[in-house]
Formats: C-alpha cells, sequence, structure tokens
C-alpha cells in the first residue's frame, strides 16, 4: 500500500509540481464509540488532530455533511431485510 501511494504522489507531482499533498490515516469504524477513537498505539506517532480520520470525520470528509450517518441508515437497512440470510449465513459457521 505505501509502494502505491508513493507511486501516485509521485505521478501527482509530477503532473502538478505545486500541488500540496498531505497523507492521513482513516480508520472507517470506531469500535469504542460513542466514545472517542482511543488505540493507545497511535498515541505519539500521529498528529491525531491533522493526520487521524475515524469514522463520521473520515466518512464526511469523503461524501461530505451527512455521508456517514447516511451510510449507517444504509447499513441498518439492509441489514433488517437481509436479517434471515445473514443468520442463516452464520449458522453455517458455528
Amino acid at each position: 500500500m505505501v509502494l502505491i501511494y508513493s507511486f501516485l504522489k509521485a505521478v501527482t507531482l509530477a503532473e502538478h509540481p505545486k500541488a500540496h499533498i498531505h497523507t492521513l490515516l482513516a480508520i472507517p469504524y470506531n469500535p469504542y464509540e460513542p466514545k472517542e477513537y482511543g488505540r493507545w498505539t497511535m498515541r505519539g506517532m500521529v498528529d491525531l488532530e491533522y493526520e487521524l480520520k475515524v469514522a463520521a470525520e473520515f466518512w464526511d470528509f469523503l461524501g461530505g455533511t451527512g455521508s456517514y450517518e447516511a451510510l449507517l441508515n444504509i447499513f441498518e437497512k439492509v441489514g433488517i431485510e437481509l436479517r434471515s440470510e445473514i443468520d442463516a449465513y452464520f449458522a453455517q459457521h458455528k
């Protein structure tokens, strides 16, 4: 993944030498919800305010304000509609 990113960054800079490229870490889901993401391994490794986007901050960054809530609503709706199929699938793998 780092190699791919480095290649894309190089291509972008070759085509647009004055481009400002910022890297960040993104975690699409916060397992600590409703608490803030608190993984101890992140502290001191990255600037949490500028280099880490978790859950709503990540999805809203990609898709605009409200994207995270929209995704949650979609997952809930699909989960309700497919509940019996999901349960049957996991029952096979017990």
